[in-house]
């Protein structure tokens, strides 16, 4: 019985993270680029100034956390696992042209995330208990009558959350420990689930409080111990930029461990991994950033291109050029080990292991504390709001089993409905072109009045 659902899901999850899933959400960016008139270009500079220049602002509007605390909890949520172990695996399948492919998806991903935000605030609002939620469930049955599929997307949310949020974030923490460490999983487990209960229990309000410390944290490590490789290893720059460049367009010939990479392989490792890191089209994202105090909704929007520029264009570009400038991407290593041996060369003695160690432990946990909201968002949607509690508590329990077992059908599964999770998800923001552009047109019209 247990092949036979193995099986299925193995073939569905083919489609579902396959060409089919990579084209629509590839496409939908395409769309949503010249439906905003290139809002992620033209206005990357404002998102910028927006996010950072408003940190310590006070924000006005309904909402139960701030912007950035927002912002950065769906960045806890989106700089995970992913940034390390997968974009290693892109480049040490695909080659370095697979980085390039994911600089592609991250810059139509912002687009997306933008898109799908704007929509996600509009049709957003407060649950029995006064929290702020919003997501493609509520768009879908607020805006175009369809609480059914609204239904299915909140069903799909609340148990993926499980597998990618949960249980794979808590074994990838428990494995890196054990095996830099030492440190027994059940201890890793338990360990995880206390600190996960005090912030996870407070509610999105204290996962905004945690989250708005702990990302700046993790970032400025990850990404000051990446900066002090690429400086080391200056020289070699030019020459990675021109191997990625080069096999995104002519693949790349076998070298040493490495088995050769076409076109085709490097641009859908690199555009999967890309998708896969910063979430956009998937609709996870949206369902935190309706939380936030603001005064409109493309205000928000914003946040998201500063998100995605922060988890690819910076996150997943370190990973990238660190592998190459090391010239460990030909090793036959893969994954986070491929990573963490990169950073063991370029930095001297162990710092290089402790950096990836402790950023994969933090994105891991980050992640955990940020896709437990998705989750309970879900559940509220289909059950009310005395379902959160509930679900919180089983969230903590099945992080102590996923840091001590395997469970990989489990998380074959998650990963599946994950994906699957696209499919609504970009059928709510392809119907609300005409209002994004009417959002974004009188967003930027008042803001350009202002400024007068």
């Amino acid at each position: 019985m247990l092949d036979a659902i193995a099986a299925a899901n193995g073939w569905l999850n083919g489609y579902v993270w396959g060409w089919p899933t990579i084209v629509l959400l590839l496409g939908t960016g395409v769309v949503l680029t010249v439906a905003t008139g290139a809002v992620q270009v033209r206005y990357l500079g404002v998102a910028l100034r927006e996010v950072l220049g408003r940190v310590f602002e006070k924000s006005s509007g309904a909402g139960s956390v701030s912007p950035f605390q927002a912002v950065a909890t769906a960045l806890a949520s989106t700089v995970g696992v992913g940034n390390i172990a997968g974009v290693a695996t892109a480049i040490s399948i695909g080659g370095p042209g697979a980085l390039f492919w994911l600089w592609v998806s991250g810059v139509l991903g912002m687009a997306t995330k933008f898109a799908e935000i704007v929509v996600a605030m509009h049709y957003r609002e407060a649950d029995e208990m006064g929290t702020m939620r919003g997501g493609a469930m509520y768009t879908l049955r607020k805006g175009f009558g369809l609480p059914w599929l609204g239904a299915v997307f909140a069903a799909l949310v609340s148990l993926a959350a499980f597998g990618i949020g949960n249980m794979v974030q808590a074994n990838s923490v428990a494995d890196s420990l054990r095996a830099s460490f030492g440190v027994s999983p059940a201890v890793t487990g338990v360990v995880l689930m206390v600190l996960a209960a005090a912030v996870i229990l407070g509610g999105i309000k204290r996962i905004g409080e945690v989250a708005e410390v702990l990302v700046p944290a993790m970032a400025v490590l990850y990404l000051g111990g990446g900066l002090l490789i690429l400086a080391r290893y200056a020289s070699h720059l030019p020459d990675a930029l021109a191997l990625v460049v080069e096999g995104a367009f002519t693949g790349t010939a076998a070298t040493g461990g490495f088995a050769g990479s076409t076109v085709m392989i490097a641009l859908r490792y690199g555009v999967a991994r890309g998708l896969f890191s910063n979430e956009a089209g998937l609709g996870s994202a949206p369902m935190v950033h309706a939380a936030a105090q603001t005064d409109h909704p493309v205000r928000q929007g914003l946040y998201g291109i500063f998100e995605v520029f922060v988890d690819t264009i910076l996150v997943c570009t370190t990973t990238g050029l660190v592998i190459l400038v090391t010239d460990t991407w030909s090793t036959g290593s893969t994954g986070a080990a491929l990573a963490g041996q990169a950073f063991s060369i370029g930095l001297p003695g162990t710092w290089g292991n402790i950096v990836v160690t402790t950023s994969l432990v933090l994105f891991a946990f980050s992640t955990l504390v940020g896709w437990s909201y998705y989750g309970e968002t879900g559940i509220v949607y289909l059950l009310g709001a005395r379902a959160a509690l509930p679900y919180r508590v089983l969230w903590l329990v099945a992080i102590y089993f996923g840091a001590i077992g395997s469970l990989h059908l489990v998380w074959d599964i998650a990963d599946t409905l994950n994906g699957l999770m696209a499919l609504p998800n970009i059928l709510t923001v392809l119907l609300s072109l005409p209002l994004l552009r009417r959002l974004t047109r009188e967003f930027f019209a008042r803001r350009a009045d202002a400024a007068r």
